[in-house]
């Protein structure tokens, strides 16, 4: 696999397509593309994921809530790709039990709601991970012993699946560089370049850890840049453009499980507002979210704030009386924009939870293709309507390549899942893992790198093998190892210390001092892969501290 420096080298010449953008939605219709048999080219002006795409729910669901809205074709789509993800990224993509209490003076009846249940079954064909139950209260008690029981009714449990969110969108490019697209990590689009009567026919772009700059071409250009999508409009009609999307911002924090133990992810009503909310296992530690705010501020400057862990905190408290939590038992927080399509008339007449959750495609007057909206669910969907609407205008301008091929993007396997079991038994494939490290690594780091990497974790597991320190534990206690940090250079096209802490092994947000134990030996390790001076890993390590204390500003600013 190129390197991320490689990347920006193959970035020359002249593509069908150009997508600005390396979220879950960029990735995604460059792997649509490219397997169509499009030249493709991405940039990104950070890392993969970076932004909305690593900071969601981690969820990949049918979205139960929106029956309550009457948005049933957004079910019945969301629930569909559930499906074809859990066939496509079975590793990554997991059943996890959903439990719906219900109390007295609930806005609901429990009979309602399990009414609901088999309407959201239906939607699905009958094909949910698992089949939905009604619970009596001490079947819920049983299942969930930490859950307020006073006044509680009962509740249904369902499935929906839970994800890594940053590593679906990391496999989904790297399935788009395999089939021959370019992927350019840290490179920011900082200006189209337009013929004559104004159509977009490519971009100035900048290598922001060089500096270097080009120009590059494409028959057609694609924003896919989630919160950033009207700051790239503009950059093409100029400062007065009206607003496409309206960004509303989500908080979750993260616990230890002991803290907050929970065995399903169970759905939370706030005892203020009622929005719903949730509380989910994550292996050994639990988070919560999330919030769900207007935000008008600079999307890569979006942090939680008191107010954002008050609201969660209180939320928990309420469901979980017997397992207080207080601002110290919060182990780090994540804050991501949802780009939703802004409604027709006044902000204040539609609130931030109600804002849908549909996708729109845009195609501006300078043939500038533009997707906003939609959810992490369903964007293999929302990318192939994208590259279908490139073929249109690709045909439009007599640019359309020949012998195309289908995408069968919904058919064929991820990287990771090429080869795992029928059975999806991750401990199976920690067990190869384990045989081919040769017993180097402790069972824990085995089914980690079986649940992150799927089969490509025998892969890491061969490095352990032939380099023993390569088995090393990043931290002390923990099961993420050395051998991760040369694969996200080598293989993930990691280009900064970030990238790996945060994105590549999510020792951010589940290590109890977010990760920074390791900062050292990891940026001396990319120091000796990437090549960088001694300047250039300081700046590493502080641009990561940064990140980490501003992941923890809530608590500076706090009311005593």
């Amino acid at each position: 696999m190129p390197t991320r420096k490689e990347m920006w080298e193959r970035l020359d010449g002249h593509f069908d397509l150009l997508i600005i953008g390396g979220g879950i939605n960029g990735a995604g219709i460059a792997r649509d593309a490219a397997r169509r048999g499009l030249s493709v080219a991405v940039v990104e002006m950070n890392d993969l994921a970076s932004g909305t795409s690593s900071r969601s729910s981690k969820l990949v669901h049918g979205g139960l809530r929106y029956l309550e809205s009457l948005e049933f074709s957004l079910v019945f789509e969301s629930v569909s790709e559930r499906r074809i993800l859990l066939d496509i990224a079975p590793h990554l993509v997991n059943p996890l039990g959903f439990i719906f209490p219900v109390y007295k003076g609930h806005r609901h009846n429990l009979w309602a709601i399990n009414a609901g249940m088999w309407l959201y079954a239906g939607l699905s064909l009958f094909r949910s991970p698992k089949r939905h139950k009604k619970l009596n209260k001490r079947e819920v008690s049983e299942l969930e012993p930490a859950l307020n029981t006073e006044n509680l009714k009962g509740a249904p449990l369902y499935y929906d699946c839970g994800t890594d969110d940053a590593r679906l969108t990391l496999e989904t490019a790297l399935d788009a560089i395999r089939s021959g697209a370019v992927v350019s990590t840290w490179t920011r689009a900082i200006d189209l370049v337009a013929e004559e009567s104004g159509r977009a026919i490519g971009l100035r772009v900048k290598d922001e850890l060089s500096g270097e700059e080009k120009v590059i071409h494409g028959h057609t250009i694609v924003n896919a840049t989630g919160p950033w999508t009207d700051d790239i409009i503009k950059m093409a009609k100029g400062p007065n453009v009206s607003p496409l999307i309206r960004p509303t911002k989500g908080v979750h924090l993260v616990v230890e499980r002991d803290k907050l133990p929970v065995n399903n992810a169970v759905v939370c009503f706030h005892p203020t507002d009622g929005r719903v909310l949730f509380a989910i296992p994550w292996g050994d530690r639990t988070y919560l979210g999330t919030t769900d705010t207007d935000f008008s501020g600079d999307p890569a400057k979006v942090y939680a704030e008191q107010a954002d862990i008050d609201y969660l905190i209180n939320a928990a408290n309420a469901y979980f009386p017997a397992h207080p939590l207080s601002y110290d038992d919060v182990i780090s927080t994540w804050a991501g924009l949802r780009p939703l399509i802004a409604p027709k008339g006044a902000e204040d007449e539609v609130s931030a939870s109600a804002v849908s959750r549909e996708h729109q495609i845009v195609i501006g007057h300078n043939g500038m293709i533009t997707i906003a909206g939609g959810k992490l669910t369903t964007y293999r969907r929302m990318s192939v309507e994208v590259v279908d609407t490139v073929l249109r205008m690709l045909r439009l301008i007599g640019h359309l390549p020949k012998n195309l091929l289908e995408a069968k993007t919904g058919e064929e396997p991820l990287l990771g899942a090429v080869g795992w079991p029928e059975d999806d038994d991750h401990d199976r494939v920690g067990a190869q893992i384990s045989e081919v490290a040769a017993g180097r690594l402790s069972p824990a780091s085995c089914r980690h790198l079986a649940d992150s990497y799927g089969m490509r974790g025998i892969d890491v597991a061969r490095m352990v093998r032939d380099d023993e320190a390569l088995g090393k534990p990043l931290i002390d206690g923990r099961h993420e190892i050395m051998a991760q940090v040369h694969w996200a250079v080598e293989v993930e096209l990691a280009g900064s210390l970030s990238d790996v802490l945060m994105r590549r092994t999510q020792l951010f947000f589940k290590d109890l001092n977010q990760g920074l134990g390791a900062v050292e030996v990891v940026a001396d390790t990319m120091q000796k892969l990437v090549g960088w001076t001694d300047e250039q890993k300081a700046e590493n390590v502080s641009a990561y501290r940064a990140e980490v204390e501003a992941s923890r500003a809530w608590r500076t600013t706090r009311s005593n």
